[in-house]
């Protein structure tokens, strides 16, 4: 069987090295060439020898074919780092503009909801995950990469090691959630799925983790089983973890820490899908109620 290897052309090759030096993350790095290539594809001929006016026609194509806002911003930055970075030429993006992003509000579960969407998981390597999410706030990428190492009982943390932004915190780790990951160990380890030192939920091999894909199957059919009807997702659990938080009149800016979010107006996100604080606010209509 004959087997060939890809060729890549000198201009991808430095954009890639390009990349590399500035430490890009292995899925920003597949996203900026993918929208090069698209370009490429639409252009008819090497990237290299577009002009600022084909850039400008390239986007118009892209809004006419209905490119989402979040997929036309993500390939503008693509595009961007190409000809600014690459290629030393960041006048020709001068007609590419970003397109504003329409806000939508998360799905919010109840607590009751999501009591049942994590006891519906099949296993207790599944239940556990869930609860992981939704215990400490943690993004999917989060939760797959914990080790067991990563559970400090003494302090009732959870390390979370290189999260989104590539930073280091400490997230939650309330009781009842260090009871199911004490019940997942005594079961993984007998087992033999948990090694020492090893993966907190590894994958089929115990040397490699679940992935982010396993666990959005994991919990889109544990919604199923729940018969929930809302659209839900691993990211779910976490926007769950914060508006409940909120609800239970924590401090925005303890839950923005706990999150690891950047900016408190991204925290403050979750005001507008508190209910039970809505519900506490009077209307001044009240006011006008005859005596």
């Amino acid at each position: 069987m004959n087997t060939t290897t890809p060729v890549i052309s000198p201009l991808r090759q430095r954009m890639i090295v390009d990349m590399r030096m500035r430490k890009l993350a292995p899925r920003t790095q597949i996203g900026y060439i993918r929208a090069v290539r698209h370009f490429a594809g639409y252009l008819g001929r090497s990237p290299d020898q577009a002009s600022a006016e084909d850039l400008r026609r390239y986007q118009l194509h892209c809004v006419d074919r209905g490119v989402s806002p979040i997929t036309l911003n993500a390939t503008i930055t693509g595009l961007k780092f190409f000809f600014e970075v690459t290629l030393g030429r960041a006048e020709l993006m001068a007609k590419m503009r970003p397109v504003p992003v329409a806000q939508t509000l998360p799905v919010i579960l109840s607590r009751e909801e999501v009591g049942r969407l994590i006891e519906s998981a099949r296993n207790l390597k599944h239940r556990t995950a869930l609860s992981v999410a939704y215990g400490a706030g943690l993004r999917a990428s989060e939760v797959i990469a914990l080790k067991v190492a990563d559970i400090d009982s003494t302090r009732m943390v959870l390390r979370v090691e290189q999260g989104k932004g590539r930073k280091d915190r400490y997230a939650l780790l309330p009781p009842l959630l260090l009871e199911r990951l004490r019940a997942w160990w005594r079961a993984g380890r007998a087992e033999g799925k948990l090694l020492p030192n090893g993966w907190l939920f590894p994958g089929r091999d115990p040397l490699d983790p679940m992935t982010t894909r396993q666990l959005n199957r994991v919990v889109h059919e544990a919604a199923a089983l729940a018969r929930i009807d809302k659209r839900v997702s691993m990211h779910t659990l976490r926007h769950c973890f914060a508006t409940h938080l909120l609800e239970q009149k924590e401090d925005i800016r303890v839950i923005q820490v706990l999150l690891g979010h950047k900016k408190l107006e991204t925290t403050a996100l979750y005001t507008q899908v508190a209910t039970a604080t809505l519900r506490e606010v009077i209307s001044p209509l009240e006011s006008t109620r005859p005596a």
